[in-house]
């Protein structure tokens, strides 16, 4: 059985290989889990995925070879497809649906597997059995603050076991990004060096010194390793923006994160002869654009976050901006980052599909010699991997 589900990861394209899929063999003969489903999911994306990105062809391969499997009926008992059709739903006033009874996840499995024991045919509409609709924790398509969703799909989405349910949707290369995913792929664009005091044991420098002193202990230190990279993120805030702004707070939060030499700064639309770091304090507190081109050195790493969604003016007049009448063209400041920073890139989190659709995106990819990519998965790589050649 388990030689076919190590054929369909492979058509999944997952990169498992032999030695995985033995050590997954040798796990379930020493018998390190209990003899439950769940636990051999998670036994074998352990084993087999090393990958955080193939997390979510995982999930679909593994649901598709297991299809039917569900942990809520590791009784035996099957229940008739017919009981589960959805013929009708009721609407629950917000009165009601405070007075609904939570079961807590425990009890919830025993008494289901009480129902599956008693229960003889279809029913729907109602508190009890399985089935559609009403206020019965067990089914689809009713309401109840905790449940045990069992075919059909999701509806209220407050069932506390489904079967099927991917945790892990948003490794898919072309769809936004948590936080965690973002730090994934922005490791891509790392550098180690070892700087700074002595304050770190080094194991195999000790050990060759300890041989070649004839075998006297002989401790040897060294820098800790510390990523080098230095990165420059100006970030578009305001305006159109604002549909943007849980993405951006993920990436500036992995970003952060990720790289301890970083500086950060605000515009708006498009980068003038101004920025700021507090946006409530951004017209008392301003970072002239010519100080910050100067003080940071051309190996830094440029990052632009913003949607170039803007009027054309914006980029292309003096006097464009929305705020203020700027005396220089925003394009020109533009070229002047891109001069001053050979290594940059433009993340935009609108969607790919409407880039050919906005001039002022157009305007921009020109500027930045099409160094513009999406904030997904597959764009924050392709990024990563430019500005760490």
């Amino acid at each position: 059985m388990l030689i076919d589900f190590f054929f369909s990861l492979k058509d999944a394209k997952i990169p498992v290989t032999i030695k995985e899929f033995l050590t997954l063999l040798e796990a379930m003969q020493q018998e390190v889990i209990a003899p439950s489903m769940d636990d051999f999911y998670y036994l074998s994306r352990l084993t087999l995925v090393k990958d955080e990105a193939h997390f979510d062809k995982f999930d679909r391969a593994f649901a598709q070879y297991f299809k039917g499997i569900n942990a809520a009926f590791e009784t035996g008992t099957g229940i008739p497809m017919d009981w589960l059709i959805k013929r009708m739903e009721r609407e629950l006033s917000a009165e009601q649906k405070a007075q609904l009874e939570k079961f807590g996840y425990d009890k919830l499995m025993e008494r289901l597997n009480e129902l599956l024991k008693e229960q003889k045919e279809r029913h729907e509409g109602g508190s009890k059995w399985i089935g559609t609709g009403g206020t019965s924790p067990f089914g689809n398509g009713g309401t109840n603050p905790e449940g045990i969703r069992i075919g059909g799909a999701g509806g209220n989405r407050t069932a506390v076991k489904v079967w099927e349910q991917r945790a892990y949707k948003d490794y898919d290369a072309d769809r936004e990004l948590g936080t965690r995913n973002i730090k994934v792929a922005l490791r891509r664009l790392r550098k180690f060096a070892r700087q700074g005091a002595e304050d770190e044991f080094a194991l195999d420098a000790t050990i060759r010194a300890t041989a070649s002193n004839a075998g006297y202990l002989d401790i040897k230190m060294q820098p800790e390793r510390k990523n080098k990279i230095k990165v420059l993120m100006l970030l578009d805030v305001g305006g159109s923006m604002d549909d943007h702004i849980e993405r951006t707070e993920e990436l500036f939060s992995a970003a952060k994160t990720e790289f301890k030499n970083m500086e950060f700064f605000y515009f708006h639309n498009c980068v003038y002869d101004y920025l700021w770091k507090n946006n409530r304090r951004r017209t008392a507190e301003r970072f002239p654009t010519w100080d910050i081109l100067r003080k940071y050195p051309a190996d830094t790493k440029l990052i632009f976050v913003g949607d170039a969604t803007m009027s054309p003016y914006e980029v292309l007049a003096p006097g464009g901006s929305v705020e203020y009448n700027n005396e220089e063209a925003g394009a020109e400041w533009l070229a002047r980052f891109c001069h001053a920073f050979p290594k940059f890139t433009w993340l935009n989190p609108e969607p790919e599909g409407v880039w050919q659709y906005r001039q002022s995106i157009s305007v921009i990819r020109q500027i930045m010699n099409n160094r513009m990519f999406p904030l997904t998965i597959d764009g924050l790589e392709r990024a990563m991997r430019l500005l760490s050649k």
